[in-house]
């Protein structure tokens, strides 16, 4: 689908959509819990689709009523008897977080799994879980789309690059409490996005799961074994990440009020409102993005427009493994609509001007955040703006266009 955006002014009040990052946590650990549990406020994303899908085939059940999903556990623990059964084939779509995430559960709960995907998802790198493997004795191979493991768990030492993905982080902390034994995660070097750990092992905690970790920086994580999640109901929160980008629209000239967020929440990408702040500031800067890699489309978009300013986005060499190469991407987007962007190898250099020409046709390069991006952008524009492949929303925030249409966005659709 195509989307042609005249330019014009967005206004009103609007709530980003449930958190995509909590959701999936949230539903993983009902599925795993022993008993059933209610989590109300779920956007079905494609994402979100995707872990349903898998954790139905690791042995979990599902009904849903409205926006709430109640979760029939699969009390899975050391001794459970899904070991026992085949190896579930499961499908991630296009979702990191599905797949890095399930990778150790599989194992923990079936003794492996045959992992798909779509998309870029198999392309993505999986080495910082083939190391332990090669160490820990656990088949595994990859080929042709395809991702094999096989082999059990065991209790003991895994050590981690702390700048790689926290989704590895947060595969093992989820799988390790289940084994019988104690365990210990320790990573290698300073952590990158810990907010999203954070948000882990606050999942855990809800339903019952004890992780100590040290004070040491980083953090050693602990997971005692012979754990049994336990069923509880809980509400996910509205997503910081999706926010950005009415931050973004306000930084741009359009009185969007954000309403829902929570400003205590743990999710790391709650930085997004003091960020705006920075950039609503004078002279040149530079921001750190490891922690939030995820903002920097909405962050790359208030660059774009502030004038005669120079703002770079730094340490984001994570972004070239995304839905897109994102550095790339979001480069070439808004360059596109009249931005002034530099691609370096792990950075964004955007010399911000006061208005955009639009008047392209500009590629979603099938990612979501750059779609949405480019909405936002297309307000500052002199001239309208096509983005193609704009159904890719739907990874994400599934309703974006409604809600980008009911703020006074001008826009009209093509098949």
């Amino acid at each position: 689908m195509d989307i042609t955006i005249t330019p014009s002014e967005l206004a009103g009040s609007v709530t980003p959509p449930p958190s995509k990052s909590q959701a999936h946590r949230v539903l993983i650990a009902a599925a795993l819990a022993d008993g059933e549990s209610a989590v109300s406020n779920v956007a079905f994303s494609q994402d979100i689709e995707a872990t349903l899908g898998c954790l139905e085939a690791l042995g979990a059940g599902f009904s849903r009523d409205g926006s709430t999903v109640t979760v029939r556990g699969m009390g899975a623990n050391s001794m459970s008897p899904l070991r026992r059964m085949a190896y579930p084939r499961l499908d991630c779509g296009e979702s990191g977080s599905t797949l890095r995430f399930l990778i150790p559960i599989a194992l923990a709960v079936r003794g492996g799994g045959v992992f798909t995907g779509r998309g870029r998802l198999m392309e993505r790198p999986q080495k910082p879980y083939f190391d332990i493997f090669d160490v820990k004795g656990i088949f595994y191979e990859q080929k042709d789309g395809v991702l094999t493991i096989s082999g059990m768990l065991t209790p003991g030492t895994y050590r981690l690059p702390g700048n790689v993905s926290s989704q590895f982080f947060t595969g093992l902390l989820f799988a390790l409490p289940l084994l019988d034994g104690p365990s210990a995660i320790i990573p290698t070097s300073p952590l990158e996005s810990e907010g999203y750990i954070q948000m882990t092992l606050q999942v855990m905690a809800r339903f019952g799961v004890e992780l100590p970790a040290t004070m040491s920086l980083p953090p050693h994580y602990h997971p005692q074994g012979n754990q049994t999640y336990r069923a509880a109901d809980v509400a996910v929160e509205a997503d910081w990440s999706q926010a950005g980008f009415w931050y973004a629209a306000g930084f741009l000239g359009n009185p969007v009020v954000i309403a829902g967020v929570d400003p205590y929440s743990v999710q790391g990408d709650r930085v997004i409102a003091d960020q705006t702040l920075e950039l609503s500031g004078p002279g040149d800067m530079a921001l750190d993005v490891s922690n939030c890699p995820d903002l920097v489309p909405p962050l790359a978009a208030m660059a774009a427009l502030r004038a005669g300013r120079t703002t770079r986005l730094t340490n984001a060499a994570r972004l070239r493994i995304k839905e897109s190469d994102r550095l790339a991407s979001v480069t070439q987007v808004l360059n596109a609509l009249g931005a002034d962007v530099t691609e370096g190898p792990d950075s964004l250099t955007i010399r911000g001007k006061e208005m955009l020409h639009g008047g392209v046709r500009v590629d979603s390069f099938n990612d979501h955040r750059v779609a949405m991006m480019a909405a936002v952008a297309a307000t500052r524009c002199e001239k309208p703006v096509t983005v193609t492949g704009a159904q890719c929303v739907a990874k994400s925030y599934p309703n974006f266009w409604e809600e980008y249409e009911r703020l006074g966005g001008k826009i009209q659709k093509r098949e």
